[in-house]
Parts: C-alpha cells; structure tokens; sequence
C-alpha cells in the first residue's frame, strides 16, 4: 500500500513540477512576443512619416518615439503626432498631451546656458 502512496506522491510532485516549469516558460515567451512586437512597432512608426497616405511634408517630420512619435513642423502651425494602428487608444500620457494642447498649456521657452 505505501508503494502505491509513495508512487502517486511522485507522480504529484512531478507533475507540479512540469506545469509550474511549463506555465513559466510560456509566461516568458507572451513577454519576448509583446516586447519584440513593441520593438517592431517603434521601428516601423519611423517609417509611417514616408507612406503616401501621410498627410504632410515628411521632411518636416521629427521622430521622437516618446510619449508621442513625433513633431510635424509646418509653415502656419506644429502638430504633435502619434501614430495608432487597428484599435489601438492613447495611453495615459497621451491623453494628457492631448489635454494640454486642448487648453493651450504648450508654450515655447528659450534657454541659454
């Protein structure tokens, strides 16, 4: 009797073992697979400035990747821009820009060291 105990005592532990090892190692992977597709998504918004469907000069585009993509220099005006594909929203940071250029708390400022 304390064979067949001791035996499913082992199989237990050894099947903890896999499903803990296991659960890990996919956790892991769902990490590198979002953190490679972030890293391909800030490679590609670099080249959206150049698609035809973009709506102004790309030459007057300057990236900066973050919090929002870039800046768009243009005769009459200065458009922040963030790049979004499929359902994708603002993150939280993004919307505060959003509010501030809004209420018009975006200023420019000269400092000479």
């Amino acid at each position: 009797m304390w064979k067949i105990i001791l035996s499913l005592a082992i199989l237990v532990i050894l099947f903890a073992y896999l499903y803990f090892s296991t659960s890990r190692k996919l956790a892991d992977l769902k990490f590198q697979k979002r953190s490679l597709s972030s890293k391909y998504g800030k490679m590609t918004e670099q080249f959206l400035p150049f698609l035809e469907e973009y709506p102004y000069d790309s030459q007057n585009f300057r990236f900066l990747g973050s919090p929002i993509d870039g800046v768009q220099f243009e005769e009459e005006k200065i458009v922040l821009i963030e790049f979004k594909t499929g359902d994708s929203g603002l993150s939280g940071k993004q919307r505060n820009i959003k509010e501030l250029v809004k209420k018009k708390r975006v200023f420019f400022e000269e400092i000479r060291i």
